[in-house]
């Protein structure tokens, strides 16, 4: 009992405490409670009014940008025409939202293909995707446009990302193949020799994995 009671009279003194706390520090606590509320009130109301509009915008003035990328109309795609804006105009007029994100892949896929080698680097790196396709083929496109540009580690990197970024049965064994001839173009033949040897093993129903065979023998006789 004696016990129960001094458990008592200490939460009743913290209790105590806390009122006297809540009452010496009444602004500050105040101030601090409306901050809150303003922050995420302020929060909300971007979302609803700014971030959601802009969304739908960049959907529909994608639309024209996406028909011209795949009409191969690749300087209007990138730089649109009339009213129509551009994916180079879409990235940055309306960064933040999806469509602005996708802008960006779009971007450095049309740089890739005109030969732009450094702004497509530039531009796919400023993709951020999940997606299990498109993600790793952006990281693929900065590994063409490193081997293009002649830097075979870098290209090689690249491959190997795009290769693990969503690993898959599609995308994995075209990167991962692209990454063994980076080897080999490298006189590494014995790390591409690993690399086809994985394709094999992992994704023998592509067809990277069904010529895997015929890969690793090309490459062991380059070796010797």
């Amino acid at each position: 009992m004696a016990k129960d009671t001094k458990n008592e009279s200490n939460l009743g003194e913290t209790f105590s405490r806390a009122e006297q706390y809540i009452l010496d520090n009444k602004k500050s606590l105040t101030i601090i409670l409306a901050v809150f509320v303003v922050t995420i009130l302020g929060y909300v109301g971007y979302q609803k009014f700014i971030v959601a509009p802009n969304e739908i915008q960049a959907e529909k003035v994608m639309f024209m940008a996406e028909q011209n990328f795949e009409k191969d109309s690749l300087d209007m795609a990138i730089n649109g025409k009339d009213v129509a804006p551009g994916f180079k105009e879409i990235a940055t007029k309306y960064s933040g939202t999806k469509s602005g994100n996708l802008a960006h892949y779009y971007l450095g896929i049309c740089y890739l293909k005109k030969g732009m080698y450094q702004e497509a680097i530039e531009s796919l790196n400023a993709f951020d995707g999940d997606d299990e396709v498109v993600a790793p083929i952006a990281y693929g496109g900065i590994g063409d446009a490193y081997s293009e540009l002649g830097k075979s580690d870098d290209a090689i990197k690249y491959y190997l990302k795009a290769a693990n970024k969503k690993k898959n049965k599609f995308t994995s064994p075209i990167y991962l193949m692209k990454a063994a001839g980076a080897y080999e173009d490298a006189g590494k033949y014995d790390d591409a020799i690993k690399i086809y040897q994985q394709i094999r093993k992992d994704y023998f129903e592509s067809q990277e994995g069904r010529e895997s065979e015929k890969y690793i023998a090309r490459a062991e006789g380059l070796k010797k």
